[in-house]
């Protein structure tokens, strides 16, 4: 089982701690930087357990901290071993519409920067009313094209579909797969081929059913994998198979890797 978008570090300590020792038997779980406190506490977890991996970057909500000083700190972080990837980056409309085009620049920098590395990126997108946020970002991807990347806490966009399917993204399903009322979602996740599937939390929040109004944490990223392993016909084995060797093709992750303490 691999738990490829959670934030570990918005968690209590106690918390934390359990949720870890919950997912022992995971292949790999990926926490996510935020910002810069952020990045380094999600650094420091993934260098204290082994199964436990990163990535950084300046969330859209984020993006008007973007400064030379931070781009500089992320280029640094984002050469330690144990990151995995860039991100969360993307656009978000919902909380922070007034800053677009500082979200656009942390948007550019970060693609940028995941290049450079050949590491991936990571996408977050949120609309209010409309679904300018989807549509912007779609019409961006195209533009920029970038080589590996994941669509996370998909919500079934159709043209998200479209451009992510041309372009070769991964696409993260969460807890709001399992939602009784989410019929667009489950037929959206039936349209995705199965190599490009992968399964997340976004612990602490969006918890699957039944544990709606609860605090999220990786274990449960199995109620997730069982709705998907149904939607697609599938056991649950097998569907644990073929989404943890999915992870491992867009994240490398290795546990061989030699960490360095920053």
């Amino acid at each position: 089982m691999t738990d490829t978008h959670c934030h570990l570090d918005f968690m209590e300590p106690q918390e934390t701690q359990a949720a870890i020792e919950a997912s022992m038997d995971f292949k790999a779980i990926l926490t996510i930087g935020t910002n810069p406190v952020r990045n380094r506490n999600t650094l420091a977890l993934a260098e204290a357990h082994p199964h436990i991996w990163a990535a950084v970057g300046l969330h859209p909500t984020e993006a008007q901290l973007l400064s030379p000083e931070l781009e500089a700190d992320l280029q640094h972080l984002a050469q330690h071993p144990k990151v995995r990837a860039i991100g969360e980056t993307g656009l978000d409309f919902y909380w922070t519409p007034e800053t677009r085009q500082a979200q656009y620049r942390a948007l550019d920098f970060q693609h940028q920067l995941a290049a450079s590395l050949e590491l991936p990126l990571i996408f977050h997108v949120r609309s209010k009313q409309d679904d300018l946020a989807e549509q912007e970002l779609a019409a961006w991807l195209l533009y920029n094209r970038p080589s590996r990347f994941v669509l996370h806490a998909f919500a079934g966009h159709p043209k998200l579909i479209e451009v992510g399917l041309a372009l070769g993204a991964y696409f993260g399903f969460a807890g709001p797969l399992t939602y009784k009322k989410n019929v667009a979602l489950r037929e959206a996740a039936k349209q995705i081929p199965l190599e490009r599937l992968l399964i997340e939390t976004d612990a602490p929040f969006l918890p699957p059913e039944p544990y709606r109004g609860k605090r999220n944490h990786p274990a449960l990223a199995r109620f997730t994998l069982a709705k998907l392993a149904e939607i697609r016909g599938l056991d649950l084995e097998q569907m644990e198979q073929i989404t943890d060797q999915n992870a491992q093709a867009c994240f490398a992750f290795n546990a061989d890797a030699i960490v360095n303490r920053f």
